[in-house]
């Protein structure tokens, strides 16, 4: 495969250039490559990066194939330019054992348009008691998560990043200490009480971060922080990376994009976990993206059915779908009005992810794996959820009007989606 006319990132200039794909590798990046190929492809001169890596996404198979199967989550991954993705553990049976892990890895291979990492459970069905079956299965997943919970025993989490430590794999947590939720539906804050919904207090993600830091210097293992959205929690991060403790950390997209101010009226939409805090909380976490306490951008991609959305704020299910929308918003609200730079955009979302897990992807240079985005950087589009690949609608931003969207995607090698209006592919 042949990309003409390709436009990339160069020490934060543009330049122009061919890219040759051979199987799954790059195997040259030239001003003029020349080769007589019915498998060229003209890019038109639009924007060529490095394949976005998401380290959280929920796949929801096996398990729970209402709300999305691992077909439609890779076509929708890979048409928001994602060619590689990890995959969480909350699902039925959950990854925990060699036996449950390989119903997982069969699904994934079969459907799976883009490659795809699952995670190892912590514990024994996400229980949070007894570990799982690390040792077995560390050479089958990417790191170890209980997401969607929080490991609520200190002794256990401890014990599982010593067992992180010598077997070289992170411990990736979702924060949250389940006596500080108290039933809440949203953030605690003037908005929750104005809309006269239960909030969930900041300190209820903030303390178990806390608590997690000081664990992972104990147990010297690499400690990972989903979904970040406290000042506090910021804080605390910062503060463990100044005392050379290895711990990195998340944001997603709808934290950096919103805070509870933009909840107008009580629609299960808007209901996300962590919740969206207040807007000193997401001044905190663009600031942390700024000063590199934030490491990456992923979108915790969680489909649900539309019942499950449409209960108000407190009866409906925690998440929102990201996989599809994530870069343009982000190019949009923080590159088009110079926040963020394009080349740093493109390193939270691909380059930064495969260097805090040492994974060999996320560069577009000559012996990389192609995996290549082609973004189309003026072509604008309204989000509208019924276009979406996913099965997940639910998203708050329906109508929302963007720029800067994935055309081409190619991940190991073979193409996984293409915007057949945009690339002509012969």
């Amino acid at each position: 495969m042949l990309l003409k006319n390709c436009k990339i990132l160069k020490n934060g200039k543009f330049e122009k250039v061919d890219i040759l794909i051979k199987n799954d590798k790059i195997e040259k990046i030239s001003e003029n490559i020349d080769i007589v190929d019915e498998n060229t492809i003209d890019v038109k001169n639009k924007f060529v990066t490095a394949g976005f890596i998401d380290a959280h996404v929920h796949w929801r198979e096996p398990g729970f194939s209402k709300k999305e199967t691992v077909y439609t989550a890779s076509r929708a991954a890979a048409r928001g330019g994602f060619t590689t993705v990890m995959t969480m553990p909350n699902l039925n049976p959950v990854p925990d054992s060699l036996e449950t892990l390989n119903k997982q890895l069969e699904i994934i291979e079969k459907d799976s348009v883009i490659r795809a990492i699952p995670y190892g459970a912590i514990t024994k069905e996400e229980y949070g008691r007894e570990l799982s079956d690390m040792e077995d299965i560390a050479d089958k997943v990417f790191a170890f998560t209980d997401d969607g919970r929080g490991v609520q025993s200190a002794n256990v989490m401890y014990e599982a990043m010593l067992m992180g430590s010598k077997l070289n794999k992170a411990i990736v947590a979702h924060c949250e200490d389940n006596s500080l939720i108290r039933g809440g539906g949203m953030h605690e804050g003037k908005r929750s009480a104005e809309l006269g919904i239960k909030g969930i207090p900041s300190i209820c993600e903030s303390t178990q971060i806390a608590r997690d830091i000081l664990l992972a210097e104990a147990a010297d293992c690499h400690y990972h922080v989903c979904h970040i959205s406290a000042k506090e929690s910021v804080r605390a991060v910062r503060e463990g990376k100044k005392n050379n403790i290895r711990v990195t950390c998340e944001v997603t997209p709808h934290h950096l994009l919103s805070c509870d101010e933009d909840i107008k009226e009580d629609n299960g939409m808007w209901k996300m976990n962590p919740p969206l805090r207040g807007r000193e909380d997401r001044n905190a976490l663009i600031a942390g993206i700024l000063d590199g306490t934030i490491d990456i951008i992923a979108t915790d991609h969680a489909p649900h059915t539309m019942e499950e959305k449409v209960r108000g704020i407190e009866k409906s299910s925690f998440g929102i779908v990201g996989s599809e929308t994530a870069f343009a918003q982000l190019y949009t609200k923080f590159v088009k009005t110079d926040i963020f730079s394009l080349e740093m955009l493109v390193k939270l979302m691909s380059e930064n992810v495969a260097k805090i897990f040492n994974l060999p992807y996320g560069k577009l240079e000559e012996n990389s794996f192609a995996d290549i985005v082609v973004i189309d950087l003026e072509k604008e589009m309204t989000i509208n959820p019924e276009e979406f690949l996913s099965k997940g609608k639910n998203t708050p931003y329906a109508n929302e009007k963007v720029s800067g969207i994935p055309v081409l995607t190619i991940s190991n090698g073979k193409v996984a989606y293409v915007d057949k209006e945009e690339i002509n592919l012969l």
